[in-house]
């Protein structure tokens, strides 16, 4: 198991393959992704490294991180993220990550978290589909309708699909395939759309359930 990469989400654009086929990508972009620090199994009990993404200005960053950042000898980060790998594929700290690290045609899972609706009733955030039209149904057309039973057992069940907070989850999309990859200016180009808003930071590993290429 090797280290995954954190990414700053640009955007969704198109390309198009040598057969002239459309393929909607979602780009992602690394910035000075360096390691920060490493978690071995005789000091930790466990086997990682901490990456940090993009230099950020040490007035942004409070004294206890500088002093981390400091102890690293690395840049100030404005992101940082862990992952867990095997104990042959820890990397040095200061040593950077490029986005040649994976490859053309290569599946990867990617985390982020979905962007937030606020409070959504049950027909936008569970597709329900409302009360009738007519028939008595006055005011309450959009509402979910029953939520529980009669005097047994007299409660709503945990997990009762109801009106609430819609998105800023985190969600993982999986076997996404990697189309392009610019490592000189640190992009590399997904199949497909991601979760998260565009400015937002994703974690990118290596496909789970894939054969890698």
């Amino acid at each position: 198991m090797r280290t995954g990469i954190i990414a700053k989400k640009l955007g969704m654009t198109r390309v198009f393959s040598e057969t002239g086929q459309d393929i909607p990508v979602t780009v992602l972009q690394i910035e000075n992704l360096q390691v920060v620090q490493q978690m071995t199994e005789e000091k930790n009990g466990y086997t990682a490294v901490q990456l940090g993404l993009k230099n950020a200005k040490p007035s942004r960053v409070n004294k206890p991180q500088l002093g981390h950042f400091a102890k690293s000898k690395v840049e100030p980060k404005t992101h940082l993220r862990e992952f867990c790998v095997s104990s042959e594929n820890l990397l040095e700290v200061g040593s950077e990550v490029k986005a040649d690290i994976f490859k053309i045609g290569q599946y990867v899972d990617i985390q982020g978290k979905t962007v937030g609706k606020g409070f959504a009733g049950v027909m936008k955030r569970h597709n329900f589909g409302g009360l009738r039209a007519s028939h008595g149904v006055s005011v309450s057309h959009r509402s979910h309708g029953s939520t529980g039973q009669c005097q047994d057992p007299g409660r709503v069940f945990k997990g009762k699909k109801m009106a609430g907070q819609m998105g800023n989850k985190i969600r993982t999309q999986q076997n996404l395939k990697i189309v392009q990859i610019d490592a000189d200016r640190g992009l590399i180009l997904v199949k497909g759309s991601i979760p998260g808003s565009k400015g937002s930071v994703v974690r990118v590993i290596d496909a789970v359930k894939k054969p890698q290429v």
